[in-house]
């Protein structure tokens, strides 16, 4: 217990940071699951862990983004059922896994983040006005349960992969980024629910880290309407690929 005395108000920071990064782009869980396993858990205890801050941070992001008027509930609402389903798969693999190879897979991911948004893709995919028919429509329901079998794996990053998947229907990032944090918080109900029953949560490091993220997810919204998030996407790159090399390293 004595060392939760530095390990809160730790938890609590980097939450916070977590939290507005995860609703400008994503990639905060790329800071929080490390940091709960380089603090000692064990990596299914941190992956559950890191999933009460994810929960608790989008309930202030969805408010946040209700109340700007830019939650597009028709195409949220159609994206959240598959990503459900995929979430529960997701999560019960990531609960057999053992720490070294969550570890190593956690690395790579890690790095190909950093590889996509070097590249960005994303500039090339985007398309104003296309008008979202039966067909994409069906692309999305596919897309979003491959989300969801990610998300419910491992989170980190997921937010990338969205705004990916829903750039090349012609969405705005403001948008997009309120469909993402609705559809986070949907699955994550579900994912957690798989840790919790496999008692794979700390509950006292997972509620300091909620705290923190709650906060960046009340911050996140009115960044991502007034200002974007291209500057916070620059400081985390470098602490993204320190972890990375830290988790490939580890014995």
């Amino acid at each position: 217990m004595d060392a939760y005395i530095w390990q809160l108000p730790l938890l609590f920071a980097v939450g916070t940071i977590a939290g507005i990064l995860n609703v400008l782009a994503g990639g905060g869980s790329l800071l929080t699951l490390p940091l709960l396993i380089f603090m000692g858990l064990p990596s299914a205890v941190a992956n559950g862990t890191n999933r009460i801050a994810i929960f608790c941070q989008n309930i202030f992001a969805i408010r946040g983004f209700r109340q700007r008027g830019v939650m597009p509930m028709e195409l949220a609402l159609l994206c959240t059922p598959p990503a459900l389903v995929g979430s529960w798969v997701g999560a019960s693999l990531a609960i057999s896994l053992n720490d070294q190879m969550f570890n190593r897979l956690l690395a790579l991911i890690m790095i190909g983040v950093l590889i996509f948004t070097a590249l960005d893709p994303m500039k090339r995919l985007r398309k104003e006005g296309v008008e979202i028919g039966f067909e994409r429509k069906l692309v999305l329901v596919v897309s979003f349960f491959g989300v969801g079998i990610y998300g419910g794996f491992v989170q980190a990053g997921v937010g990338f992969l969205i705004i990916t998947a829903l750039l090349a229907h012609g969405l705005d990032l403001v948008r997009i980024n309120a469909i993402k944090v609705f559809v986070i918080f949907c699955y994550t109900f579900i994912a957690l629910g798989v840790f919790i029953y496999h008692g794979q949560v700390n509950y006292l490091l997972g509620f300091a880290l909620a705290a923190g993220n709650s906060l960046g997810g009340a911050i996140g919204p009115k960044l991502a309407v007034d200002k974007g998030h291209d500057w916070i996407k620059k400081v985390v790159s470098l602490t993204v690929l320190v972890f990375a090399m830290k988790l490939l390293v580890a014995p």
